[in-house]
């Protein structure tokens, strides 16, 4: 079939919207109607080129859409299923989905990073030239065909917002739900207040944080960050660490989450966290990159630093749980969506991003 699709043909963009062929699915895959993917960060790192990838690609791993067919083999989904797309798909039956860890899962890795199906081709061309698929999804476009563990069915809720649970809200959510457990009564620290740092920051407060400080280079994102949560909002800068200690006792914070993905900011979150405290890194670091935390501190002080890969989560445990969150009034995620685009403003939308302006864009496909 013929779709339309904003393709990456080369580092530095832009992306260009454009007619693909997309192949039927074959077993044990779906094709997918796409309604709508997030603006995230993640996918501007293929411009730029801190992350490597087959190209030409077409982006996008923050949808979700509704089932139009489906391969041999496939039993999880229908057609006409509504679901949120799972970027990180697990096989249930690995050494790290057998330990609860599906978000590590290595049976779909060697496919995913290398932009094709389990079989090593891909479903996207253009004029008989194979086109990539990135993280699985390749969701910047009007249909997908996915691997079966990618969808997510999904109770009645706009799609817009089961965009977001795909990457965004899980990831923000479940790193502080999943990875760091955030006692209540702690004090949060969260740098970024991106969609993920705002996803931290509702997570924190419905955790029970007492102290939930945000830090971004924006300052214009103090009122957003404030009304997602936070208690105090700091500008980002050299004496940041020194302005959090001061708001925590002189101690730094229980928790310190990073959602940028940049080495100097993990750096100053380390110099932000309590002896004894957890640094939680969450933002996707440019390939090739190094952070320097110094060991005699981590020792002397017992400060802990961690990763979180996609909120340690479980997505057909957590996108229900987190949409059921959202239903009852605890997550305000209709807020996190500042601005809705077409797919032809696809670009604009990445401008806007880096300008600070949106908490999330979404590109609406129909």
């Amino acid at each position: 079939m013929k779709i339309q699709a904003a393709v990456l043909h080369e580092v530095g963009g832009p992306f260009v919207v454009e007619t693909l062929d997309l192949e039927p699915p074959r077993a044990g895959e779906v094709l997918v109607e796409v309604a709508a993917a997030g603006v995230c960060h993640s996918d501007w790192h293929l411009i730029t080129g801190a992350t490597r990838h087959e190209l030409p690609v077409v982006a996008g791993h923050e949808g979700a859409g509704i089932v139009a067919a489906v391969g041999p083999g496939v039993t999880r989904v229908r057609p006409g299923d509504h679901v949120a797309l799972n970027w990180a798909p697990n096989c249930g039956a690995c050494f790290y989905c057998l330990h609860d860890r599906p978000s590590l899962c290595t049976t779909y890795i060697g496919p995913l990073w290398a932009g094709t199906m389990m079989d090593g081709t891909t479903r996207l061309s253009r004029q008989g030239k194979p086109v990539y698929h990135f993280s699985a999804l390749a969701c910047f476009a009007t249909h997908t065909v996915v691997p079966e563990p990618c969808c997510v069915p999904i109770p009645a809720a706009p799609l817009t917002v089961a965009a977001l649970i795909g990457c965004a809200v899980t990831t923000g959510v479940g790193a502080v739900f999943n990875t760091a457990q955030v006692r209540p009564g702690s004090s949060v620290a969260v740098f970024g207040a991106g969609g993920v740092g705002l996803s931290i920051l509702m997570a924190a407060r419905l955790a029970g944080a007492s102290q939930v400080i945000a830090v971004d280079r924006v300052a214009a994102k103090r009122d957003m960050a404030l009304s997602f949560g936070a208690t105090s909002f700091l500008v980002a800068g050299p004496e940041t660490p020194a302005a959090l200690r001061a708001l925590t006792e002189g101690r730094g914070a229980d928790y310190v989450f990073e959602a940028v993905g940049h080495p100097a900011v993990q750096e100053q979150c380390l110099d932000a966290a309590r002896p004894g405290g957890l640094v939680v890194l969450v933002g996707i670091s440019p390939m090739g990159s190094s952070t320097n935390l110094p060991g005699a501190i981590l020792t002397r002080q017992e400060k802990t630093v961690t990763g979180s890969y996609y909120g340690s989560a479980n997505s057909g445990r957590d996108f229900p749980l987190y949409l059921d969150l959202y239903t009852r009034g605890l997550l305000d995620l209709d807020r996190l969506i500042t601005r809705t685009y077409g797919l032809g403003e696809i670009n604009q939308a990445y401008a806007d991003m880096l300008a600070g302006a949106n908490a999330r864009g979404v590109i609406v496909l129909t």
